[in-house]
């Protein structure tokens, strides 16, 4: 499937057919997702896939912060990626001082890379996907006994979409892009 289709015609999915997403499924898409750059190669993300629908209950009732739309999302998906990072390698040197003004930044930065990669190998495979962007990470970090090293930086529902969405309208390039030159132009 060729770059540009993906990242055009990708939608975030919150409806999915009851259809099951294989284990065999997950790993090809974890399998192109890991080549996401990251900083100095550091490669600090992980993937829990959730299958558990207990647990994917719990996450929605205690961790979603109310929000209604999550909840559901979570409840319904087949799948729920939950994507971690490993703490205090990305932006950081080996003495453990940050190597840029920019701190703790690059380790978000990684994260959602490696999410973006994550949804688009999805999409190559027929899988749909939606970012859920409010969460207590603490909370879903304890409910999923991450490792200390680790924080939960997204969650990812996923399953096959119960139809392709449209896409918004998006702002014009002229309106997103500035060219800068030399003063000597």
């Amino acid at each position: 499937m060729d770059a540009k289709y993906c990242i055009i015609s990708r939608r975030s999915v919150r409806k999915y057919s009851p259809e099951p997403v294989s284990e065999e499924t997950i790993r090809k898409i974890v399998d192109a997702a890991r080549f996401a750059p990251s900083w100095k190669n550091t490669q600090t993300v992980r993937y829990y896939a959730v299958y558990d629908q207990a647990l994917k209950e719990k996450i929605a009732e205690n961790d979603t912060l109310g929000f209604e739309f999550n909840r559901k999302t979570i409840t319904r998906c087949p799948v729920l990626i939950v994507l971690t990072s490993k703490k205090n390698i990305s932006g950081y040197e080996k003495d453990g001082t940050y190597s840029t003004p920019m701190g703790k930044h690059w380790q978000s930065y990684d994260a959602g890379i490696a999410t973006e990669a994550l949804e688009l190998a999805a999409f190559s495979y027929g899988v749909g996907t939606v970012t859920l962007g409010i969460f207590d990470a603490d909370r879903v970090g304890e409910d999923m006994g991450i490792p200390d090293d680790e924080e939960v930086s997204g969650l990812i529902a996923m399953g096959y979409p119960v139809k392709q969405g449209v896409a918004p309208a998006r702002k014009s390039v002229d309106e997103l892009l500035s060219f800068v030159r030399s003063s000597k132009d």
